[in-house]
């Protein structure tokens, strides 16, 4: 190495005195007895480029390189290339390694430049292969359109397919960035590389939105049945299969993903509402209990219970899934839909023949509301086909139904007969079960009971409209009649004129029961807004009105609230003739109290009104006391209509009941406003407790319905926080508090009565029937364990009907009903843990337990 070192001297020696060329003979010498000395052939090559000796400066520069990226030496590298690009272009080779070191170096503009430098290089050799090398490495560096479709076509005339469909992915991904539409570029990935998953993915995502729902289906299936599919390729491959209409596969496919990783609400529904459109109601059932687990686990069961509610009006069910939203509106006190499903579930079980059973429906139905819709002629419908006892005891609940029921005939014991009167009923009966089946999409059952019509009646399609269009509504044809026309009838027997049919009975409000069904239905509103919607609605379509008004407002004041009701055909009125109306009808109301004109050219305050178009008004004032705080009012604009005494009777009792279901719904609103609600637990403070009873007692007495208290305790308070602290004991109430919120009516009202209690307001409820609610909020409970174990919580009971006589001041039955609901709290308490006990009205001779 001495020796080395002595020559080095020496070449330098000779550079000082201007010999070049003994300095380069020294150190080539050298180089040829040690080759790895780098510092040397440095030197040498510099000495060249003075002496513009290029070809030999090149060499030793391409050698110097190309030892100096072997030895990962890679800044002097760099330095070495660009000294030798500046001579001679270096071999393609270099060009792409010093590509890669630059781009390891983060000097992204030197990359891209030496990769395109031995693109083009390879191309022109022909080197397509080493090409495509240098293009992924120019669409890595900079992936903009144009590099990735030429990375795209050149993988695709090598047959890489996968390459190719990288890149046309990435274009399509690209497109989307952007806010186009990549579906082309995804379509030409998917013909390069129709087994990449995430080609599939976003291609059969593709076809789905195109509506190309078949197509869709077999391009995801490989990505969404392979063995460790992403959860997304799973999800688009079953959202396929529910276009398709392949709800049981989508089912196996979406129902153990969404088990492991909870799903919106609006996704289940189309799961849901697919396997009951395909009638697989035994798969819908077990979905719909699993999302009952899941979201009750997740806190969202009243959600829950409106999204299944949605889905099964959008897609009847079949009976045993109606018995399970049955028990779940029953279970969460939603009286409406509960006897909405109960009818639903008596025109299925009637269609299908299973009359006893469709008998219990209607009963359920009738026990909790008796002034629902319709429930008289269904009752009509089971005539003769059920036990007589049966029908007069579901005919009892029905106030409609209690003069039909004395002459109730039990059904005959013969073989019914198609001759006669009974042909009718037998074809009416086929006809309504085909209809009902049709409406729950049950096409099948529907077909057999139309076919059967079709084989006991030839030649019905011909003369029963009604017939034709359920023929035409399951997708059959009518048969062609083999009856000849009849004989015309002789000119000299004239035709028999159909008498005129009598005025409907229905223009005089004569019916009282009907005040009853519409206050029922106004009581049920939670707020004020809500009242008068259903007021006007109500009270115009019984009237048949061409409008009907009602506004809340002080006389000579605007209406602070004001809502109207227009019948079908009828234009709607422009905000300032209403506010006119109510003023001018208020006015009149002062005078005469309710206001009843049959032609409104004899009164110059209304007739100065045209833009309504009136021509007869009947109006009664909303009276709080002796205050007026609004109207209610009745228009015909189409012909003038005289109005009976029976009219203004019934309006004014309507609007009484009016008023006391604002005042009720502002009261409900006032509470909650005033800051009384604990915002963790939705209960109300004590300090409402007595002002809620004092409203709820005088609702009661006006309606002269009842009220029933209960006080429903926890547990001693002290025993709970040295199990479980402070902080568990109020985490527990909260919890509880949630539930009995969430379960009980919106007129109903949960006060928070101690540490460890409860007080519940149910009105329109027997203390009898409260047993009802002890039995639901114990199976709803059952989930809220006691702090700091895990035990279930104990809940005692007791429970106190209020004594609603009208001789009783108001005070004093708040009064006494609070005293005893505290003794039959302590009854409850000395009986032990989960008790409940009810003490009657000290008016009664009894206690009930």
């Amino acid at each position: 190495m001495a020796d080395f070192t002595k020559r080095i001297e020496k070449a330098e020696k000779y550079l000082q005195k201007g010999k070049v060329e003994s300095a380069l003979e020294e150190y080539l010498s050298i180089l040829d007895d040690d080759p790895g000395n780098d510092s040397v052939r440095q030197s040498a090559a510099d000495l060249f480029l003075q002496v513009n000796r290029t070809n030999e400066a090149a060499a030793l520069f391409s050698e110097l390189f190309d030892r100096q990226i072997a030895a990962a030496d890679n800044t002097r590298a760099i330095v070495t290339y660009k000294k030798l690009a500046r001579v001679v272009p270096p071999a393609l080779g270099q060009t792409l390694r010093f590509a890669q070191v630059s781009e390891r170096n983060g000097n992204r503009r030197e990359a891209l430049e030496a990769y395109e430098a031995a693109l083009a290089g390879f191309q022109r050799e022909g080197r397509k292969n080493e090409a495509l090398s240098a293009l992924r490495k120019i669409a890595a560096l900079d992936p903009n359109e144009t590099n990735l479709k030429r990375m795209a076509e050149l993988a695709a005339s090598l047959k890489d397919h996968q390459s190719a469909g990288e890149a046309y992915l990435k274009l399509g991904l690209a497109e989307e960035e952007q806010g186009h539409i990549g579906f082309a570029w995804f379509e030409r990935a998917h013909q390069q590389d129709p087994a990449n998953p995430d080609i599939a993915f976003r291609f059969g995502k593709g076809l789905l939105d195109k509506g190309e729902v078949e197509r869709a289906v077999k391009v995801l299936k490989p990505a969404g049945t392979a063995e460790k599919a992403l959860p997304d390729y799973r999800e688009a491959y079953g959202m396929a299969l529910i276009a398709a209409h392949r709800g049981a596969e989508a089912y196996k496919v979406l129902a153990p993903l969404y088990e492991h990783a909870p799903a919106k609400l609006e996704e289940m529904a189309l799961l849901l509402g697919e396997l009951l459109h395909g009638q697989h109601h035994q798969q819908a059932l077990e979905l719909a209990r699993k999302l009952e687990a899941q979201q009750q686990r997740l806190g969202r069961r009243k959600e829950f219970i409106t999204f299944l509610r949605d889905v099964s009006h959008a897609h009847p069910p079949d009976a045993p899934f109606l018995e399970y939203l049955i028990a779940l509106f029953n279970s969460a006190n939603r009286e409406h839909d509960y006897c909405d499903a109960l009818i639903r579930l008596f025109e299925l079980r009637f269609a299908s023949g299973d009359f006893i059973r469709a008998a219990d429906a209607l009963d359920r139905a009738a026990e909790v509301d008796p002034y629902l819709q319709g429930l008289a002629k269904k009752l009509e419908m089971l005539r003769g086909k059920i036990d007589g006892n049966r029908y007069r005891a579901i005919g009892n609940r029905l106030h409609s139904a209690e003069t039909e029921s004395r002459d109730y005939e039990e059904p005959k014991q013969e073989e019914p007969s198609l001759e006669g009167d009974t042909e009718p009923t037998v074809l009416e009966d086929l006809l309504l079960q085909a209809e009902i089946f049709l409406q729950y999409s049950m096409r099948s059952k529907a077909v057999e009971r139309l076919e059967r019509i079709q084989k006991l009646f030839p030649g019905e399609d011909q003369r029963n409209e009604n017939l034709r269009q359920l023929l035409l509504n399951a997708g059959m044809v009518a048969q062609p009649s083999a009856e000849t026309p009849a004989p015309a009838a002789p000119p000299s027997a004239p035709a028999a004129t159909p008498k005129a049919a009598p005025p409907a009975a229905d223009e005089a409000v004569d019916n009282f029961a009907r005040v009853t069904e519409i206050t029922r239905n106004i009581y049920r509103q939670p707020n004020v807004k809500s009242v008068l919607f259903a007021a006007v609605n109500d009270v115009g379509r019984h009237w048949k009105a061409s409008r009907c008004i009602a506004g809340l407002c002080s006389p000579g004041k605007p209406p602070s609230a004001a809502l109207e009701y227009c019948a079908p055909g009828v234009k709607q009125s422009d905000v300032m003739s209403i506010v006119r109306l109510i003023a001018v009808s208020q006015q009149l109301a002062l005078k005469r109290g309710s206001v009843a004109i049959e032609n409104v050219a004899t009164v110059p305050e209304l007739a100065a009104l045209q833009a309504l178009d009136l021509k007869s008004v009947l109006a009664s004032p909303l009276c709080d006391g002796d205050e007026h705080v609004g109207i209610l009012i009745l228009e015909q604009i189409d012909k003038p209509r005289p109005w009976r005494p029976t009219d203004v009777v019934v309006l004014k009792t309507i609007a009484d009941q009016m008023v006391l279901a604002v005042n009720n719904a502002k009261l409900r609103s006032l509470v909650k406003t005033l800051a009384v609600t604990d915002e963790k637990s939705g209960l109300l403070k004590r300090a409402s407790y007595i002002d809620v009873m004092m409203a709820e007692v005088k609702r009661s007495l006006q309606q002269n319905a009842p009220m029933t208290v209960m006080l429903l305790n926890f547990g001693r308070a002290s025993l709970l926080i040295r199990e479980g602290g402070e902080a568990g004991l109020e985490e527990m109430m909260q919890n509880v508090g949630q539930s009995v919120c969430a379960t009980i009516r919106q007129t109903d009202t949960a006060v928070r009565y101690d540490r460890t209690s409860i007080a519940l307001i149910l009105g329109d409820t027997k203390d009898t029937n409260a047993f009802f609610v002890v039995d639901k909020l114990r199976k709803l409970l059952a989930s809220v364990k006691t702090p700091g174990t895990e035990n279930p919580v104990t809940m005692t009971v007791g429970i106190a009907g209020a004594a609603i006589q009208k001789e009783y001041e108001p005070v004093d039955i708040v009064t006494e009903v609070i005293n005893r609901a505290e003794q039959a709290l302590e009854v409850a308490l000395g009986q032990g843990p989960n008790s409940a006990h009810a003490l009657a009205p000290i008016t009664d001779a009894t206690a009930v337990a």
